[in-house]
């Protein structure tokens, strides 16, 4: 990433500056509807996808040696569809076939959806929030005689095992997959007007890839609290903000900073 010797906050003249350029941290999207391509047709926006994050498995030797015993729970937890993908293999290599009574608690209906790739889904153990992991809180509330098993990643929120645990609720924690910081070398002399993150572990990456990257014009988006904070603890100053009560995305928090940026240069 291109630098400079300006610090973000001596320069508050960017704001002036039109976003002509995005670079969102994410793989690219696999159809042709995603909200990002609006934004950019309708505001002439040069929009790129790139992933700052890789998943890597975790080794069933590796996975062994925390001896954790599968078969022993009778709920598991799923937050993601990679955690749904690298449990089964890790289910796959161990020989494991999940009985027919196991329950499941997915965080959202597109994680329960994505789950029957795996196991044929019935309504008497498949149990779903409604997207957040408060959500989920209040269905594994009515189930808290359970023996859960949350698989998760190497970097992954406090929020669901600090519930388990402040509810005395019996559960194992299981890393079945590591999030690292993906090789960006080839962003070195490319510079973007606007950088959109969506977890604290893209910053760890654009850090980890650009030791002495400095903000220059560039407007950081981030979405979520703890991505917002990572921002800040990074030391660059936070331009777009989602949620937020007017703006729930992503996409829609950088159109509601783009439109206020016109009329304000209208002025």
């Amino acid at each position: 990433m291109a630098e400079s010797t300006v610090e973000p906050w001596a320069n508050p003249e960017r704001h002036k500056i039109p976003i002509k350029s995005i670079l969102v941290t994410q793989p690219q999207p696999t159809t042709d509807n995603s909200p990002y391509l609006s934004i950019a047709e309708k505001y002439d926006i040069k929009v790129d996808f790139r992933a700052f994050i890789e998943v890597e498995p975790v080794p069933y030797k590796e996975f062994r040696k925390d001896k954790v015993d599968i078969l022993a729970h009778t709920a598991v937890i799923f937050t993601s569809r990679n955690a749904v993908d690298h449990f089964f293999r890790i289910c796959q290599e161990s020989k494991i076939e999940m009985p027919a009574d196991m329950k499941y608690f997915c965080i959202s209906d597109q994680t329960a959806y994505y789950l029957q790739k795996y196991i044929v889904l019935r309504k008497r153990k498949l149990f779903v929030g409604e997207k957040t992991a408060k959500d989920l809180f209040e269905v594994i509330k009515k189930h808290k005689n359970e023996k859960f098993l949350y698989p998760c990643s190497n970097i992954r929120k406090d929020d669901i095992p600090g519930f388990l645990a402040a509810s005395k609720i019996n559960f194992t924690e299981a890393i079945i997959y590591k999030t690292v910081a993906a090789d960006l070398s080839d962003l070195d002399d490319v510079t973007y007007d606007c950088i959109a993150f969506f977890s604290p572990s893209g910053i760890t990456s654009l850090f980890a890839n650009f030791p002495n990257f400095k903000q220059n014009n560039t407007r950081i988006a981030a979405f979520g609290p703890t991505t917002a904070k990572a921002v800040r603890d990074a030391g660059l100053e936070l331009d777009i903000e989602a949620p937020m009560p007017n703006a729930p995305s992503m996409t829609g928090a950088i159109e509601v900073y783009i439109q206020n940026q016109k009329q304000t240069l209208k002025k």
